[in-house]
């Protein structure tokens, strides 16, 4: 049985929800226009309510330094804490730092840090940008944001709607317990495969992050040779 959807429903006869489309395309738009030019680059994520002065924000600047050294082009959310951190570390590198803002109700500053910064309106179409244009994500301590970031990019690896890249947690201390949780629960229950849990690494150090990424890229090159 199909049912017609009443006027007014869907868009239908609603200005609103019409605008509402060609302003998600917009969005798309701009992020594939500026993002498709920037080259490789490395997505990082972490809590915006990082100070300045804490371990977290310090690991941030630090791994987007080196990773700007090696020539990628950092992402970050755009706002406070371990995003600015990462655009801070990314620019005193000399290299390209982008961030990609979110609008919200308790409107969210952007960092001074950012040489591009764009502006997203839906949370679903920035995601898309973190993603497709990411040679790795690296995933430091945070909130729901960040938790959300992390568990997006797994499944994707999973579920093979993405290629595999390295997907890297930093702090051990901080992550173990929610992998304690997966080994003891996920698994056991027959939620994820054990080899899930492979998707993605924990570290400790800037410097594990960098080698991290550099092998596997160094891996894929010698496979495709092999080819």
């Amino acid at each position: 049985m199909i049912r017609k959807a009443p006027r007014g429903w869907a868009g239908i006869g609603d200005g609103n929800e019409t605008w509402r489309i060609f302003r998600i395309m917009s969005e798309f738009i701009d992020g594939f226009e500026v993002l498709s030019q920037v080259g490789d680059a490395v997505s990082i994520f972490g809590s915006a309510r990082a100070k300045r002065n804490s371990e977290n924000y310090k690991l941030a600047e630090r791994i987007a330094f080196l990773l700007a050294q090696e020539g990628y082009t950092i992402i970050t959310g755009g706002g406070p804490g371990v995003m600015e951190a990462a655009n801070k570390g990314a620019k005193k590198a000399k290299g390209l730092s982008i961030g990609l803002n979110i609008r919200l109700p308790e409107e969210q500053k952007p960092n001074p840090y950012a040489d591009i910064l764009l502006e997203f309106r839906y949370f679903f179409s920035r995601k898309v940008m973190f993603v497709k244009y990411a040679k790795a994500f690296v995933v430091l301590p945070g909130g729901f944001g960040t938790l959300d970031e992390f568990i997006e990019a797994i499944t994707l690896i999973q579920t093979q709607r993405i290629d595999s890249f390295p997907v890297i947690l930093v702090k051990h201390k901080f992550w173990k317990p929610i992998i304690n949780w997966m080994e003891k629960t996920l698994i056991p229950e027959g939620m994820i495969n054990r080899e899930d849990l492979d998707i993605f690494t924990v570290v400790d150090s800037p410097e594990d992050v960098v080698e991290i990424i550099r092998d596997f890229y160094a891996e894929k090159r010698a496979q495709i040779l092999d080819r």
